[in-house]
């Protein structure tokens, strides 16, 4: 029997599990196992949200893969601005009003539904 510290979503366990093809082992007394103290996450860095801009939100949980414009470009409503892969479909984001687009996520992160992907001003 081998023994062996495992952590799930921040909790240690001690665990014992038996050798395939090996004599079994006298049970252990199980030792007290002491739990790492759990990091913060770190906060993404976004930009901070212009007063009165209009939100363009994820409708679904996806990565954000690519920007078709830049940071303050002019866009119109229904222009596609952000393309979200989501199951392995790359889908068009589009703007919801006219202005100038401010990203408030960065390529390649995770978004879950209604997270706010830019806005718009």
């Amino acid at each position: 029997m081998r023994k062996f510290n495992v952590t799930v979503n921040g909790k240690t366990y001690s665990v014992e599990v038996d050798e395939v093809g090996g004599a079994p082992a006298a049970p252990a007394a199980a030792a007290p196992v002491q739990a790492a103290a759990p990091a913060a996450p770190a906060a993404p860095a976004a930009p901070v949200a212009p007063a009165g801009g209009t939100p363009v939100k994820s409708p679904m949980p996806g990565v954000v893969r690519k920007f078709a414009f830049a940071n303050g470009a002019a866009v119109k409503a229904g222009q596609p601005v952000v393309v979200l892969e989501a199951m392995k479909m790359e889908n068009d984001i589009v703007a919801t009003a006219d202005g100038v687009i401010t990203y408030a996520v960065e390529i390649g992160a995770n978004v879950e539904t209604d997270a706010v992907l830019a806005y718009i001003k």
